[in-house]
């Protein structure tokens, strides 16, 4: 089968399964989302949800975030694993955003990429579910079935995203990276895929099949 048959057919595959693929933060607006995503690095969404309910009632604004005491926002989300560094980054973020960008959270991905803690993953989420421009979004689950699935052979997420981004239909981008964390979470895990249950199976390199 050709590569772009191929893809086609994975594609296909993933919008029967998850017809509705969304982020699975809780967020009530930009700020929120580009907060919740910075803490989800290294930790579950389900436990960034956890904090940020109590977060986003204690932290309302972005000059709520710019003017928090750090010590205090470490122990908000001490829960989240390297508070220390995210509490750190949070605070800079939110300055910068009040500094450069008149308290509005920026809709490119250039002006994203000045914001301390923020990669082109989290500015990929923001532009795709807040600004509706699509944008790969590499976590880890995306980099494991893209890699299983024969998409890319990198390993780098940035590289990661470029390869999907030139097979993949920029239309949807941010659906599609939404059903790669979906299929990762609820078959293809890390470490014990539910290869009997997969009905992507037959594209897979981990079970089987090929490029060829």
């Amino acid at each position: 089968m050709k590569k772009k048959d191929r893809v086609q057919h994975i594609i296909n595959e993933l919008d029967g399964l998850y017809p509705i693929a969304e982020c699975s933060l809780t967020y009530q607006d930009p700020l929120q989302l580009l907060i919740a995503t910075q803490l989800s690095a290294q930790c579950t969404d389900a436990r960034v949800n956890i904090v940020t309910k109590d977060l986003f009632v204690k932290y309302k604004t972005v000059q709520d975030f710019a003017e928090a005491v750090i010590e205090e926002l470490e122990e908000d989300i001490r829960s989240t694993g390297f508070y220390k560094n995210k509490a750190r980054n949070i605070i800079a973020c939110c300055r910068k955003i009040i500094s450069d960008f008149k308290g509005v959270v920026p809709d490119s991905m250039d002006k994203l990429l000045t914001l301390p803690g923020v990669g082109r993953k989290t500015a990929n989420l923001v532009l795709g579910d807040i600004y509706g421009i699509p944008g790969i979004v590499v976590d880890t689950h995306a980099k494991r079935l893209s890699n299983r699935l024969g998409l890319t052979k990198e390993h780098d997420p940035v590289k990661i995203e470029f390869d999907l981004m030139k097979i993949i239909p920029k239309n949807i981008w941010s659906r599609f990276s939404h059903q790669l964390v979906l299929h990762g979470r609820a078959i293809c895990k890390a470490r014990k895929p539910d290869c009997e249950l997969c009905t992507l199976r037959k594209y897979c390199f981990f079970g089987k099949g090929s490029l060829e």
